[in-house]
């Protein structure tokens, strides 16, 4: 991602309804995962995500591949890194949780990074992963800000389990909005990211979170979230 599009992003996260979810999603997720220990956070950007899991008593540290990203992230606050990916500095079996929100995307040679994710996992330890999915809503916005893909099912559960972690769950999010994203990216022109009237953003923002009550997790979303552990 750019430094243009980590600087929006950041400016944004905090009010913006899809950054909002998503980190109540994460929060939701933690609460399941038992003891807080030391977690690290995969393309964390300006470590929004990362500072969800300090707040929730993990020894958490953010990594990515911007100087930028980094940069902005130690200036909120965030212990934070610079990593490449696929060839992580940490030490084998050294974290207790390894999330990497809206990253596999972007890099073609994905299979290196769920190996270091497996790599980097203690037995027993957990990943916790998000991607776009379908190719059919591929559109400028996937240009934009830097995808190389776009996934199903079969192919995140794959390169997750062909790296040697045993996938818990897979679920789709943003289905409600599905058929709005789909009329608006056969229009779009590049991001997605923008600030937008605070009316919609609540209405938003009121529909994406009424998926927490309802039975549509398997049906086609935007995204894809997957759970998976290391064997002890």
């Amino acid at each position: 991602m750019e430094a243009t599009e980590i600087r929006r992003l950041i400016a944004l996260e905090n009010h913006h309804w899809w950054y909002r979810e998503r980190r109540a999603i994460l929060r939701r997720e933690l609460r399941g995962l038992g003891r807080p220990g030391r977690a690290l956070d995969i393309g964390a950007a300006g470590g929004g995500n990362t500072r969800v899991l300090a707040e929730a008593g993990w020894d958490a540290t953010a990594t990515d591949s911007s100087e930028t990203a980094v940069e902005l992230a130690r200036q909120r606050g965030v212990k934070a890194v610079w990593a490449d990916a696929r060839a992580l500095p940490f030490e084998r079996d050294s974290m207790d949780l390894v999330t990497a929100f809206d990253v596999l995307e972007h890099i073609r040679e994905d299979h290196l990074v769920t190996e270091e994710i497996a790599r980097v996992l203690a037995p027993g330890g957990h990943a916790l992963i998000a991607v776009p999915c379908d190719m059919a809503l591929w559109s400028a916005h996937d240009h934009a800000v830097g995808h190389v893909r776009r996934y199903h099912r079969d192919s995140l559960t794959g390169v997750v389990e062909k790296a040697g972690l045993q996938v818990q769950r897979v679920w789709s999010w943003n289905v409600l909005l599905r058929p709005l994203v789909v009329r608006h990216r056969r229009r779009s022109r590049g991001s997605d990211l923008r600030k937008m009237p605070a009316v919609v953003n609540a209405g938003l923002s009121a529909i994406v979170a009424a998926e927490r009550y309802l039975p549509v997790k398997s049906l086609k979303g935007v995204s894809l979230f997957l759970h998976a552990r290391l064997g002890a």
